[in-house]
């Protein structure tokens, strides 16, 4: 079922991976991550908020900043629930 970006955050909120059904790349999603306590191995540890990551078509992650077209669209999926 294709929803609003608003319920898609509200998804990300409650553990799911979402995309939007119009990306061209295979295997693309969104997670929220955090927040975190501090980075791993770095001295002094530094508190992290949260934030949104992308799965890539080549599978790295990246932290993923919604554009205007994103925000309007109401073509997203859950595509993991928790």
């Amino acid at each position: 079922m294709s929803m609003s970006f608003g319920v898609a955050l509200d998804a990300l909120r409650n553990g799911a991976r979402v995309q939007r059904a119009g990306w061209n790349g295979k295997g693309m999603w969104l997670r929220l991550v955090g927040p975190m306590d501090g980075w791993q191995g770095r001295l002094p540890a530094y508190p992290c908020d949260a934030f949104i990551e992308l799965k890539t078509a080549g599978d790295t992650l990246v932290p993923w900043v919604a554009s205007q077209t994103d925000l309007l669209a109401t073509d997203w999926v859950v595509v993991e629930a928790p």
